[in-house]
Order: structure tokens, then sequence, then C-alpha cells
């Protein structure tokens, strides 16, 4: 596994370099097809060093990216912080894709095919899936009349991606979100996994259609 260092606005010693490159030895276990470990590290602010430093690591391999970031107190507490992050997400996905195995559980893939039945997922009403996808706010389970609206709202563009639900499932983990948005390979429509409590996710599918 490559290793790449990039500091903006902190120097990155030597030691700092043999610091992370021994970290690497458990990933490439864990991860034997991935092919370079890119860390970036920033200073947060130089007027305020008790604001200290903010490190990103991503993992690029054959598989899906691996993302995680974290501020600390200094460098070596940032990239801890986000390295745990990285180690939880690879096995978690992992645990996940054994759990699978086990007999007599439902794929996400069985259960969206027939509308979750018997797995207590409930879709999204089309009002709320058109909702979602116009950007307005939607209200709340137990408010009555209030809605939420965040503060800010941050705009992105990816390239649409046709994935399995369950490819879905496992990249979304894998970078820490808690949803993802990908084309269904199944059927071809927009949709976006999202995860529940424990171990249980949903998905919500657009209909072109209607």
């Amino acid at each position: 596994m490559d290793v790449h260092i990039h500091g903006r606005n902190v120097d990155i010693t030597d030691r700092f370099e043999s610091y992370v490159e021994s970290k690497t030895e458990k990933l490439e276990a864990l991860l034997p097809k991935a092919q370079t470990f890119n860390v970036k590290v920033s200073r947060l602010s130089d007027k305020s060093p008790k604001h200290g430093d903010r490190v990103e690591i991503t993992i690029v391999g054959s598989g899906p990216v691996i993302r995680a970031e974290s501020s600390g107190s200094d460098k070596y507490t940032a990239f801890d912080i986000a390295y745990g992050r990285i180690l939880e997400r690879v096995r978690r996905a992992k645990d996940r894709r054994q759990d699978r195995r086990g007999k007599g559980r439902t794929s996400l893939g069985d259960a969206a095919s027939n509308d979750f039945s018997g797995v207590g997922i409930t879709p999204a009403s089309l009002d709320t899936v058109n909702a979602v996808a116009n950007g307005q706010p939607v209200a709340q389970a137990g408010e009555g009349d209030d809605v939420y609206t965040p503060v800010v709202i941050r705009s992105k563009e990816f390239p649409a991606a046709r994935l399995t639900v369950e490819e879905a499932v496992d990249q979304m983990e894998l970078v820490g979100h808690d949803f993802f948005l990908f084309v269904d390979d199944s059927n071809g429509r927009s949709s976006v996994v999202y995860r529940r409590k424990g171990w249980n996710y949903g998905v919500i599918s657009l209909d072109d259609a209607a």
C-alpha cells in the first residue's frame, strides 16, 4: 500500500510520516486490495492554536473508496481518531457481509422487491419522496404542524452509479454516511439507502412513471 501525506499550513515531520506508516500494517491485513493510503493534514487556525489540526484519510483500492476525518489538539490526536473511524467502518462492513451469509436472513434486495413486507420497514410515501427531491421541508413524525428546516444546506453533485442495494449499503458504511444515493441496478430507479437502528437499513426509490 502506497502512503501519501500532504500538509496544508502545517509541517509534516519525518516522525509523523513514520507514525502514519506504522499504522498501515493492520489495514493491509484487513484490506489486502487497498492501493493507496492518503492522509491530508491541515491547521484549523493559525491564530488560535487551541483549535488544533484536521486530518482526512482516504483509502483507494479495487473496491469502494473509504474515507474518514477528524479534528484534534494536534495532528497525532486527529489522525488517531480518524484512523479509529476507518477501522470501525471496515470491520462493520466485514461483519455485515458475514451476517448476510447467515441462514434464515432476508437480504435487502429481497426485502425491497417485496415492498419490505415482514421486515419491519415502511417505505416513505410518494409525497415525502417528492418533497425531499424538490428540497422542501418534511414534517417530522409526532411534531404536528412543525417542520424541520436545516440552517445550512450544502449542495453536491456526484456521478450516478448503478449498484445493487447491498453494494450501496456497503459503500455507505465505508464512507461513514447515514445515507447513500445510487441508481438501483435491478430497476434503474434513482434510490437512496439509509441507516436505521442497529443493523437495519431502509431504501427509498423514485418512481419515474409517477
